[in-house]
């Protein structure tokens, strides 16, 4: 739950306010003009980014136990990791930094792989993967970490349509077995499609609730309105 939820860079705010509730077990796009707070607010409720004003109530959880896929274009691809240990990294919230991967963890990497498919591939170094295949690898991350709440921040930016209807997949999957799924997206039309309920953001709440409603040409106007006032 978000109680106006504020986010600002010093003298800049980026979300201004943000009050509502992600049902436990929805699918929820978070959508809005360019530089309307959608990335922010994510890391906020990630606890990555400190709040200037507000609350949020994580229901018990730490952020350490939600699952968060973070933007592409800030993940360092030339860190020397291989696609099985980065795969790995999504049990520490279980296991713990200093304790080794026991068989049931390597198996859970190897059932992940194959899951997003890229089965056979733990060897390999993640520097030498396409983007569409490190975005397989990091939804295999979040495969492993098993967590009841999961944060997509531009899932499926600059990648393949092949990779996209995949990682979808896994999306829909999440959904039908009782997860919270909130994933910022700039395509309406899959918003539409695969998105039961969206926010429409515009560093305000424009609007909250069943896509249909939401995304009407009225609160789409207003968002690039108030995003371009800001």
């Amino acid at each position: 739950m978000l109680q106006g939820v504020t986010v600002a860079y010093g003298r800049r705010v980026a979300v201004q306010g943000v009050s509502g509730r992600f049902a436990p077990g929805s699918l929820t796009a978070v959508a809005g003009p360019n530089g309307a707070g959608k990335s922010t607010l994510m890391q906020a409720i990630a606890g990555v980014l400190p709040l200037s004003a507000g609350r949020i109530d994580r229901g018990g959880l730490l952020a350490r136990q939600l699952g968060i896929l973070p933007q592409a274009a800030g993940i360092d691809r030339s860190f020397p990791i291989s696609v099985g240990d980065a795969v790995l990294l999504g049990a520490w919230a279980r296991t713990g930094a200093l304790r080794g991967a026991d068989a049931a963890a390597a198996r859970q990497v190897r059932d992940a792989l194959a899951a997003v498919g890229l089965a056979g591939m733990e060897g390999r170094m993640v520097g030498a993967l396409s983007a569409g295949q490190v975005q397989r690898v990091l939804f295999a991350r979040l495969l492993v970490q098993d967590a009841p709440v999961v944060l997509l921040d531009e899932p499926f930016n600059a990648i393949d349509a092949r990779t996209t209807a995949d990682l979808l997949a896994l999306v829909r999957r999440w959904h039908a077995e009782g997860r919270t799924v909130v994933a910022v997206l700039h395509d309406l039309d899959q918003v539409r499609a695969v998105f039961p309920d969206t926010l429409l953001l515009a560093r305000g709440v424009v609007a909250w609730g069943p896509t249909a409603a939401v995304l009407t040409p009225v609160n789409l106007q207003q968002a690039r309105d108030m995003a371009e006032a800001a």
